[in-house]
């Protein structure tokens, strides 16, 4: 029993010190998952109704600290006589109002662009089953339309500048979500691994995933792991004790061996 004591406080004081900043994050991501689970057990309008409001939300602090930044260009805007200009003209003034507006303008404005095109988005997903292009597309058009109509972007026609401007948020959207399917895709050969970079990332050493990718030790030989074997891969005596004693631990893998 003091053996086995003595092997445990040799194995924490092995464990390397892990950074404040990384166990909250760790932290940050529970509660979030936690919330994720909850959300997700919630019938559709009440998903899309938080959704929207925490999205609009977290886009309104964005426009809020943009418009402090364009505030001095909003303010040095002077303001033409009403009477002396034709309708393109004030649909151009307006225009550069609503791109260099104050805190509270551009508050707005990204409040509407972000909580539309999220409570869209959950809304496709939930009705669709799946989060695609369409669906990004369909919620990029929404955010694009109700902003061009809430901000004043555009010419005096503003069914026109609705749908304009849905039709170019859409593309765009549809753009980058075609752009980050691309080279968000993990390599083939990372899901023989996903299983040890778990374990290596809550024993704090994910920087010997490699050295595990060089010997191709897969998850299906962790159950197999020996003082050797890691030898062989060139992963040192300390980390090399903390990841048998994790697998020796884990029930699942012990029933393997």
């Amino acid at each position: 029993m003091e053996r086995g004591k003595e092997q445990g406080m040799v194995v924490s004081r092995l464990m390397p010190q892990q950074n404040p900043l990384e166990l909250l994050q760790v932290k940050f991501k529970e509660v979030e998952d936690g919330f994720r689970a909850w959300l997700a057990k919630q019938s559709m309008p009440v998903e899309a109704a938080v959704v929207t409001a925490t999205s609009a939300a977290q886009g309104a602090a964005i426009g809020a600290f943009m418009g402090t930044l364009t505030n001095d260009v909003s303010s040095s805007l002077p303001t033409p006589p009403q009477a002396s200009l034709n309708p393109q003209a004030i649909a151009s003034f307006k225009q550069a109002q609503a791109l260099s507006g104050g805190p509270l303008i551009q508050a707005r404005n990204f409040a509407v662009m972000t909580g539309v095109n999220a409570g869209i988005s959950c809304v496709m997903k939930r009705l669709r089953g799946k989060e695609d292009v369409q669906s990004s597309m369909v919620a990029a058009f929404g955010s694009g339309a109700l902003f061009s109509l809430v901000s004043g972007f555009g010419g005096p026609n503003q069914v026109a500048n609705a749908l304009s401007s849905g039709l170019f948020f859409a593309l765009v959207q549809g753009g980058l979500f075609k752009l980050g399917q691309k080279f968000s895709q993990p390599p083939a050969e990372d899901v023989y691994y996903s299983r040890t970079r778990s374990m290596l990332d809550k024993l704090g050493l994910g920087n010997y995933e490699k050295n595990f990718k060089k010997g191709l030790l897969t998850d299906s030989t962790l159950p197999l792991l020996t003082d050797s074997a890691l030898r062989d891969v060139k992963i040192p005596p300390g980390p090399r004790l903390l990841i048998l004693d994790h697998v020796q631990r884990d029930p699942e893998l012990r029933e393997k061996q």
